[in-house]
């Protein structure tokens, strides 16, 4: 069986704490360890990693490179979608690259899985998946489904019919998203459950079901997996909900009899995080009093409540939301008046990530900006130069091996250099420890786009 999670997603329904540039899965919620990193030592008691196929944006790369580097899993495969197409070209894709690199057969095993859940005991977890290869080797197109615990606007629910000797249900039909009063419904009814997003088939059923439902996505199926890649903006964007769950004929699902969450929402992350014993959730550095039933996020600053109940407050260094419990949905029309609005708060934190390390936003004003740069050990900044700014450096850790206008030199702690406008300059770090500088550009056009490369190195 091959694993196939879907890491591509920018999703902002953890606004501040996910932004677009660095979404969900990449985030630490209750562990160590990220959404992503957990996902994948889920399927590694399953399957070798060397079976695990890690679908992801462009954009997203080396974060989804780093989380592998962290979690010791640098064997699995990534497969970079060049656009957005949502779940089903982007597992078509996924599944070409099982075939064609992996050297996949048509009947083998395909688990899709997002990678953003949180689900225990694996131990019950790790046997549904068993079960439901079998099932998928027989043909059938596999769901999951989770057990109904409130009215939940934000899902889709799987309707359920007979229920086969071997435990899988016969699917019915879906609803995605219902209203309030549906939702209430379908809660009290035993034949609905919540669609988890996971399923599991193999490439032929699969594949069939597509030149029923969604031909035009076979139509750009190429025969190999770089001409797939190569049409993979062509196919229209859908889901695979929308593309096949719905219509297939194949469908059975199987109960999810465990802890499932999606951690979509911030409700549903209060769920997840151990409470003190006036139900408070609580994470980095806060001082209640008389507080009840209360979510207390900090990231960056002290945040001290006073007789909060029901009450969500979660702080980044750049943003507070603060929020009544159960209405947590409403982020999202938080974050459409941002976009509006053309915030940069939208797509990103203080803090950008880079293939050679990260950048955090210090302070900024009227003709400067000051931000801290790590550099990876053995991170480059190709060479280029700015029209608008200045830019001065100033290293407070590590060793750093810069060009400037084709003179080379190191420098190391507590040492600064000047670099002028329109002059070519890079930077390197050969040591072993991250190196740290501080920068502050200075100019009259601070924008990210002023700036040329001289290679095509980014």
């Amino acid at each position: 069986m091959k694993v196939i999670i879907l890491a591509g997603g920018g999703g902002t329904r953890l606004f501040p704490l996910s932004r677009k540039k660095r979404p969900k899965q990449f985030l630490h919620i209750n562990q160590d360890k990220s959404l992503l990193a957990e996902t994948i030592d889920r399927f590694r008691q399953i399957v070798k990693v060397t079976d695990i196929v890690i679908v992801t944006g462009k954009d997203y790369l080396f974060s989804v490179k780093s989380e592998l580097a962290e979690c010791n899993a640098l064997e699995a495969h990534i497969v970079i979608e060049n656009e957005a197409r949502n779940t089903a070209p982007a597992i078509v894709l996924a599944a070409q690259y099982c075939k064609d690199i992996l050297n996949s057969q048509d009947d083998e095993a395909l688990f899709i899985a997002p990678s953003d859940h949180i689900i225990r005991p694996l131990k019950i977890y790790n046997d549904i998946v068993e079960k439901a290869e079998r099932e998928a080797q027989r043909g059938s197109f596999v769901a999951f489904g989770a057990k109904t615990t409130k009215p939940e606007t934000a899902f889709g629910y799987i309707r359920t019919g007979i229920k086969e000797e071997n435990g899988f249900y016969k699917i019915s039909g879906f609803t995605e998203k219902p209203d309030k009063k549906t939702a209430l419904e379908y809660t009290e009814d035993t034949k609905y459950f919540w669609n988890s997003g996971m399923f599991c088939f193999t490439w032929q059923t699969y594949y069939e079901e597509l030149q029923k439902y969604a031909n035009p996505i076979v139509k750009y199926i190429g025969n190999t997996y770089e001409e797939t890649a190569a049409n993979f903006a062509n196919m229209p964007g859908i889901s695979i909900d929308y593309a096949v769950a719905e219509k297939t004929q194949r469908g059975v699902m199987i109960p999810l009899d465990l802890y499932w969450n999606d951690v979509g929402s911030w409700d549903a992350l209060y769920e997840v995080l151990e409470k003190d014993s006036s139900g408070n959730a609580v994470k980095g550095d806060c001082i209640r009093i008389n507080c009840n039933d209360s979510l207390l996020w900090s990231q960056s600053r002290l945040i001290a409540g006073i007789g909060l109940k029901d009450i969500m407050v979660v702080e980044t260094d750049d943003v507070i939301l603060v929020a009544q419990k159960g209405e947590s949905q409403y982020v999202r029309e938080i974050v459409n008046t941002l976009k509006a609005r053309g915030r940069r708060e939208v797509d990103e934190h203080t803090t950008i990530y880079y293939k050679w390390g990260q950048a955090a936003l210090l302070n900024e004003g009227p003709g400067y900006c000051m931000r801290k740069l790590t550099i990876n050990p053995g991170g480059v900044l190709p060479v280029r130069m700015h029209y608008h700014r200045a830019v001065h450096w100033i290293v407070t850790r590590g060793a750093a091996f810069i060009g400037i206008d084709g003179e080379n030199r190191m420098m190391h702690g507590n040492e600064s250099v000047f670099i002028p406008m329109t002059t070519p300059y890079s930077l390197e770090n050969p040591g072993k420890v991250p190196l740290i500088i501080i920068e502050v550009a200075s100019g009259e056009y601070l924008a990210d786009d002023d700036v040329e490369y001289m290679d095509n190195t980014k």
